[in-house]
């Protein structure tokens, strides 16, 4: 099922292309047109960076709801049934599929950024927290947006009902400390599961203090990944009922 998701991207590069250029248009909007007017402790681009990672790893996320849809809506569930696969095996190929995808990805947004001006400081042990970290990430949204699309009428809906994947990361730590934000905004912007990645990420690339936020993180990756495969899990034995 993974070989067969990774094929179809492949053969429609069209998904890959979007999750890549969207957060790049969004790193080149910030850093070159708002970048100047925002008041941050050393480059900016150092900042925003692992805001952007955080966003396109959520974006290209997202696009299991629409692939889980798909595949629900265009018969060959019903096919995978009459053959001798696990039923579960078509959930887990979409979210591994999702993962190795989107890592791939988030590396190439790193690519570009370093060659804009990024400057992270990490040494090999940290970079492998930060693929940890960001493996965790996308993993919890990978299983969140499986449950979605299971839970979708259709792939139009399962790409709207994945729009707080985008949303969250502006109202957190990735590209503005949250100390400027509105006092009323502040306080979900500093307990929400971003800002704890973000600042986990960030850390980690660029030596700045990290504090509990690692294990802040951790606990909301875990606490959403099981929710989503729980979710998942319960709909898809469901829908194979009906």
């Amino acid at each position: 099922m993974v070989g067969r998701n990774l094929r179809h991207t492949l053969r429609s590069p069209d998904t890959m292309i979007m999750t890549f250029l969207i957060p790049l248009m969004i790193l080149l909007m910030f850093v070159y047109v708002f970048g100047g007017a925002i008041n941050v402790s050393g480059a900016y681009i150092d900042y925003v960076v692992p805001g952007i990672i955080l966003l396109c790893a959520g974006f290209g996320s997202a696009s299991t709801a629409v692939g889980v849809s798909t595949d629900m809506h265009n018969g060959i569930v019903d096919r995978f049934r009459t053959m001798a696969v696990s039923r579960s095996s078509m959930l887990t190929g979409h979210v591994i599929e999702s993962v190795l995808r989107n890592l791939i990805t988030t590396g190439l947004v790193i690519v570009v950024a370093v060659a804009l001006g990024f400057r992270p400081t990490g040494d090999p042990m940290r970079w492998l927290g930060v693929l940890g970290v960001l493996a965790l990430y996308i993993l919890a949204l990978s299983w969140l947006a499986a449950a979605l699309g299971l839970l979708a009428p259709n792939p139009e809906a399962a790409n709207g009902f994945t729009f707080s994947f985008m949303f969250l990361p502006y109202v957190s730590s990735a590209f503005v400390p949250v100390h400027t934000l509105p006092t009323w905004l502040r306080g979900f912007a500093e307990h929400q599961p971003v800002t704890s990645v973000t600042e986990t990420v960030r850390g980690l690339l660029m030596g700045t203090p990290i504090g509990d936020n690692a294990l802040t993180a951790v606990i909301w990756c875990a606490g959403i990944g099981l929710v989503g495969y729980l979710a998942a899990g319960a709909l898809y034995r469901r829908r194979g009922m009906n």
